[in-house]
């Protein structure tokens, strides 16, 4: 597969998963929470879809496009080793979704950044809540949920904070 192939069935993944777990959460109140702001692109597709909740944004530096970039009192940018922290003491378990895109296509960093994120993952998930993300994040308080149909096995995630 080309990596044009695999960047198109990566963002096919992504819109599935996210509009999958708008819809999971529909009834559930809570924000928003996008970690990898990126160029923006999912951030705006929440904002779109996201029924007008409040969405917190996490990434090392803003890169966005200008008009994707969120309100200053609702991004944390910095190490998510100093922001989880702070976000923690400031939102607690509120989250009704909360979209991880961080990957860099590097196993070995993927797992590290993983590693930082699941603590701080699981205080922020409210119960009920889902997570959706580009990476694999287990742990015994988060039920795997199944993929959209069209989404392979791998190619993205989505569980549920029990």
């Amino acid at each position: 597969m080309s990596r044009l192939e695999s960047v198109i069935r990566r963002l096919q993944a992504q819109r599935a998963c996210l509009n999958a777990g708008l819809d999971l959460v529909r009834d559930l109140s809570g924000s928003i929470l996008e970690f990898g702001l990126g160029n923006g692109r999912s951030y705006d597709h929440l904002r779109e879809n996201g029924g007008g909740r409040e969405i917190y944004v996490f990434d090392r530096q803003v890169a966005a496009y200008p008009d994707c970039i969120p309100p200053e009192d609702r991004l944390f940018v910095g190490d998510f080793r100093d922001t989880l922290p702070r976000a923690v003491a400031q939102l607690g378990a509120a989250a009704a979704l909360i979209h991880v895109d961080c990957g860099s296509g590097k196993p070995e960093i993927d797992r590290q950044v993983v590693a930082v994120l699941r603590p701080g993952l699981l205080q922020l998930l409210r119960p009920g809540a889902v997570l959706v993300s580009d990476q694999e994040i287990s742990d015994p308080a988060l039920q795997p949920l199944p993929l959209p149909a069209d989404v392979g096995s791998g190619r993205y995630f989505m569980l549920r904070r029990v």
